[in-house]
């Protein structure tokens, strides 16, 4: 579904899935004094796709088909952009990484635009594993289970929304059947807004997150996405441009849902949302983040903490998602957190950043 003139939707491996170490368990750290280090790109790209590995090694993706990798917490960045995606300007609204070597991008669009890419060396040289051949499918998001199986949503098609999976961490793609996806609602379709409107927690457990149709909702397989069972969410709805932009999960039970209205200057009063039973119900957060919020992830450390971004700032909760506080102004699109606590974030205009100053450990 198209955003800001181009597509609407996008996954972060990581995302919600870590466990914080004995000694930082129950808020041994907090991000009350924490600000976003921003991290020199040298790149003008809108970066909507973030894959974080650790402190020191993550990747980003974006528009004119741009790929950059840090080893180094980002002090320097390496452009590895498959010459091909730059070359059609496409837009890698996602990306997921297994490590410093391995990583798989997707593009986003109608038709043949909305690809897979996949390295094995570091991004010294990429691979085309999917090409969609369907002028009807408009691929979204990505999300990996593990460093073998993951799976990729394309807006409905045919009343339904599509499922790419893969089983050989993503050198090959197969459409799964849709017997057991509810129907779409007129008007529904997933946000290319942060590579989180997918996301996977486990071995099996997956959530994809819609908008622009009456209700946003969240769909739920426990099965790697052969079955579906779907649940209204709080958030805004009934236009185009709202809904659910991006869910994050600690563990299968509990998660978070961000979104609200994209456009500039459009209220979104209702811009979070929380469950404790794997998405079969959401309730609306007491005090929501103020504006529409794009990306969301889990803090490693804590058992409520987290953060959202979006545009107009950063909000952090340390209940849950029930309450929300900014804690920066800056815009960001995507946010992911990594198990050793290395927390980064990308946006427009080729920003970068990694939250630095965080209390405790």
């Amino acid at each position: 579904m198209r955003l800001l003139g181009v597509g609407m939707c996008a996954a972060a491996l990581l995302l919600g899935v870590v466990a914080a170490p004995a000694q930082a368990a129950d808020g041994a750290r907090d991000l009350r004094d924490a600000r976003w280090a921003l991290k020199e790109t040298g790149k003008d790209a809108r970066f909507r796709g973030l894959a974080a590995v650790s402190r020191s090694t993550a990747w980003v993706a974006g528009s004119k088909g741009t790929v950059l990798r840090t080893a180094d917490g980002g002090r320097s960045w390496r452009d590895v952009s498959p010459p091909g995606a730059v070359a059609e300007g496409l837009e890698l609204r996602d990306i997921e990484a297994f490590d410093g070597r391995r990583a798989v991008a997707l593009s986003i669009g109608e038709g043949e635009a909305s690809r897979v890419l996949r390295t094995e060396d570091g991004g010294a040289t990429w691979t085309e594993t999917f090409r969609n051949p369907d002028p009807r499918a408009f691929y979204d998001c990505l999300t990996f289970f593990d460093s073998r199986h993951g799976l990729a949503m394309s807006d409905p098609v045919d009343g339904k929304f599509r499922i790419l999976a893969t089983d050989d961490g993503g050198r090959s793609w197969r459409v799964l059947p849709n017997a057991g996806m509810p129907d779409a609602l007129p008007g529904e379709a997933g946000f290319a807004a942060s590579g989180q409107c997918l996301v996977s927690a486990g071995p099996r457990d997956v959530w994809l997150a819609t908008g622009g149709g009456p209700v946003a909702r969240v769909l739920h397989s426990a099965d790697r996405g052969l079955t579906w069972r779907v649940a209204d969410s709080t958030l805004p709805a009934g236009d185009p441009a709202r809904g659910v932009f991006a869910l994050a999960f600690k563990g299968r039970t509990r998660g978070l849902a961000v979104g609200g209205d994209y456009r500039t200057g459009q209220a979104s009063p209702r811009a979070g949302a929380v469950t404790s039973d794997a998405g079969r119900t959401w309730s609306p957060s007491s005090t929501p983040p103020p504006a529409y919020r794009s990306g969301a992830a889990w803090f490693p450390y804590g058992g409520g903490t987290a953060l959202a971004v979006g545009p107009t700032g950063t909000d952090v909760t340390r209940d849950g998602g029930r309450t929300w506080r900014t804690l920066d102004p800056g815009s960001f699109d995507t946010v992911t957190c990594t198990p050793d606590g290395g927390c980064w974030a990308a946006g427009e205009k080729g920003r970068v950043g990694r939250l630095e100053g965080v209390r405790g450990g």
